[in-house]
């Protein structure tokens, strides 16, 4: 007699069985709308059916064009019991861009909030799609709501298989050509956390669900928490909703958390509740840092990662240390999973201290980018991601990221490491943020140049910070033009956009010659 294999349980069908242990209890906030748990897992199984009653099937590509409302989680949800590919994509992006991945990935159906249905009928003439299902009525296509609601609510077994791809996330879309990076569904591991911590979590979602923000919200539901969604970000608004719904996590990217603690609602806000205030995506300013310590708390937590790593390495809040402010340099030790070596251009593997090419080793890491063979093998060598970012492992296993390779700026006599001249500009205490990034010259080196946004009321000039940078850095990192700004362009993705500064600053200087 044989005993059947176990039946893979993808990691949807695992948050749906948590949303059946509490149905009455609240899951989702947005707006004056409280959805709880069981409302939230029957619409899932509805939306499943529906789906599948269009001919949706496992296997297939189901694109995400939606902001973050309560049935974005449960179309994504929906999606993944029926065992699809789910591309989630950025909301700021052109049409152009857009339209080009949804072709790529050879979407089946298209999920569109209402908010962006004029958005999805000029999509859907550049990209033609079988089906279009809307969060609601709307001209563009069917209202996926309305056929969710004649289905059924019974339990929808999952048809994942562990293998299947179950997530395509874009990168580069401001760059050129988008890569399409794969994840399986056995890749997608959510556990219940028996951390204090994690206990009647109350996430505040400000960030698209698309990206980091996300899957915090999916750990939220794992462990019987809350889900609190804004629209965007919007920090008199994140710190009214703290104090208001007793927020315990959040999750901010540097620039955002900047503005958390300059606005001035800051220090008359109750943020006692928090437990966790995680951030990542791009590099972060120890001079700011502190500023988040003192007016926070001992709630920092900082996550290194990539879309094709998933996460590296973490700083912990016992490591935001003010007595040691040189540690809030580092992206925290490498986690437990993952693997980490620190390679030269002939791929071998240096000693500790020394700058190289991070490379990662890990379950999580990319099945590859779709249908990119030759691009996922010139990242994917010898078992080993080849991250594009250059850092260093200290002494202590603190792992710490010093570039992104494309933004290390070549100069005559060595290299510049972008993040360590703006850690040196961002301690100025007249200055908020900084980015800095590389502009060829006439000679086909590069000129470092400087953007930077000062506080209000500052009168820091660029003799100044220039006079700063060559006592701390040496004068190879002496900034060529340091231009003052409002505020830094950022990416889709909420990142300082280095590609953008640094056409201004071309077409500026040719303006010039």
């Amino acid at each position: 007699m044989t005993v059947a294999a176990e039946r893979f349980q993808s990691h949807v069908e695992r948050n749906l069985e948590a949303l059946g242990r509490e149905p009455d209890r609240e899951a989702v906030v947005y707006r004056d709308r409280r959805m709880t748990a069981g409302e939230l897992r029957d619409l899932v199984h509805r939306m499943a059916r529906a789906l599948q009653a269009r001919g949706v099937q496992r296997g297939q590509t189901v694109t995400l064009l939606c902001g973050n409302l309560p049935e974005t989680i449960a179309a994504k949800y929906a999606a993944a019991l029926l065992g699809c590919r789910l591309n989630h994509l950025y909301n700021k992006l052109s049409a152009e861009v857009q339209a080009t991945i949804i072709g790529d990935v050879e979407t089946r159906a298209l999920i569109v909030d209402p908010a962006y249905a004029d958005r999805a009928e000029e999509l859907v003439r550049r990209a033609p799609v079988p089906d279009v299902f809307v969060l609601g009525p709307a001209e563009v296509g069917d209202d996926l709501l309305a056929l969710a609601a004649k289905e059924s609510a019974e339990h929808f077994p999952g048809l994942a298989q562990p293998h299947d791809i179950s997530i395509i996330r874009h990168t580069g879309g401001t760059t050129g050509h988008p890569k399409a990076i794969c994840s399986t569904y056995d890749q997608n591991r959510i556990t219940r956390s028996d951390s204090d911590d994690d206990r009647d979590m109350r996430v505040l979602v400000c960030t698209t669900l698309a990206h980091a923000a996300g899957m915090m919200a999916d750990l939220a539901l794992h462990n019987d928490g809350t889900v609190v969604l804004h629209d965007d970000f919007d920090a008199a608004a994140v710190l009214a909703d703290v104090e208001r719904e007793r927020i315990t996590h959040l999750f901010l990217l540097p620039p955002l958390l900047y503005q958390l603690v300059d606005h001035p609602d800051a220090d008359r806000t109750d943020t006692s509740s928090l437990r966790r205030v995680t951030y990542g995506g791009c590099a972060s300013s120890p001079a700011r840092l502190l500023a988040a310590m003192r007016r926070f708390g001992p709630v920092l937590q900082q996550f290194y990662g990539q879309n094709e790593a998933g996460g590296i390495s973490r700083l912990e809040p016992e490591d935001h240390d003010p007595e040691r402010p040189e540690r809030l340099r580092s992206a925290g030790k490498v986690m437990e999973h993952v693997e980490v070596s620190i390679r030269d251009e002939q791929g071998r593997d240096l000693p500790l201290g020394e700058h190289g090419e991070i490379c990662v080793r890990s379950e999580d890491v990319m099945e590859g980018y779709w249908k990119q063979p030759e691009l996922t093998a010139e990242v994917l060598r010898d078992g080993w991601l080849h991250t594009g970012d250059i850092g260093f492992l200290d002494e202590d296993g603190y792992l710490t990221i010093v570039d992104r390779l494309k933004d290390m700026i070549v100069v005559v006599g060595g290299h510049v490491y972008t993040a360590e001249l703006e850690d040196v500009l961002n301690t100025h205490p007249q200055v908020l943020q900084s980015a800095v990034f590389g502009v060829p010259d006439a000679n086909r080196m590069e000129q470092v140049y400087a953007a930077v946004v000062r506080a209000p009321g500052s009168a820091v000039d660029e003799q100044e910070l220039r006079a700063l940078v060559r006592e701390e850095r040496g004068a190879m990192y002496e900034p060529a033009s340091i231009t003052f700004v409002d505020e830094l362009p950022l990416t889709d993705a909420g990142k300082p956009d280095k590609k953008l500064l640094r056409a201004r600053a071309a077409t500026a200087e040719t303006a010039l010659g």
